[in-house]
């Protein structure tokens, strides 16, 4: 059997972190971080809030850099590269912030077209349609020249999606992306993100405090508590 197991290599991970430590003044938020995310998994980070999810998160972005430790992505270490590097980097994943952050000024097709024109050669066009088929994987097409104050916290959340899914990304980071939502809207945005995965076997890497999100997504659940990993195994080990 032994023989068998070691035939199949397991792929190397598209996330490693290792060893990260990073503080805050005096207060250390992540103290010694170690975790590996596989091609095609979808995991959850849980923990209360101020635990080091979403810092931990910012680190494997790039958009934090942590004390000591390092982060790869893609087998590469982030932590050294210079700004042109970490670009090419970048287009491989997508992110999707709590609040959709998207640019106040822009429209929402403006929005998800962004990604495309800072790292793409496309021209207009073919960027304009790229951007209805995104709106339209969000069920957003209809929105398409409206700005995000005339819009709900649930369609900034979608087109933040469709802006994190703007160069279809092998990796997809997505911090709380039910938070603020209605009972219809977080349903809808979960059964996008599962049909989405389904598709593209895209890995997937969540921040959430929902469990709900958790059991309708997630085959691994990994929990810090006081900036370290408490728990890392599958939904079922939690409950039992």
């Amino acid at each position: 059997e032994m023989a068998e197991a070691q035939d199949k290599p397991k792929e190397p991970p598209v996330i490693r972190v290792v060893d990260i430590v990073r503080s805050f003044g005096k207060a250390q938020v992540l103290c010694g971080v170690d975790m590996e995310v596989y091609p095609g998994e979808t995991m959850v980070i849980m923990g209360g809030s101020g635990c080091g999810k979403s810092t931990l998160l910012r680190h494997m972005i790039g958009s934090l850099m942590p004390d000591s430790g390092y982060v790869e992505l893609f087998g590469r270490n982030i932590c050294e590269m210079d700004e042109e590097s970490l670009d090419a980097v970048r287009k491989r994943f997508g992110v999707l912030f709590q609040s959709g952050a998207l640019l106040n000024s822009l429209t929402v097709g403006q929005n998800v077209a962004l990604p495309m024109k800072e790292h793409t050669d496309l021209d207009e066009s073919t960027i304009d349609i790229m951007v209805r088929i995104k709106l339209e994987l969000v069920n957003m097409r209809h929105a398409i020249d409206r700005i995000p104050a005339e819009i709900s916290g649930g369609m900034k959340k979608r087109a933040g999606l469709a802006r994190a899914l703007a160069l279809d990304p092998e990796l997809l980071f997505l911090d709380e992306p039910t938070i603020g939502l209605d009972v219809i809207a977080q349903h809808n945005v979960r059964q996008f993100l599962k049909q989405y995965q389904l598709e593209r076997q895209t890995t997937i890497l969540l921040t959430s405090h929902y469990m709900k999100d958790v059991a309708a997504l997630c085959e691994r659940v990994v929990v810090i508590a006081h900036g370290q990993i408490e728990y890392d195994g599958s939904l079922a080990g939690i409950l039992d």
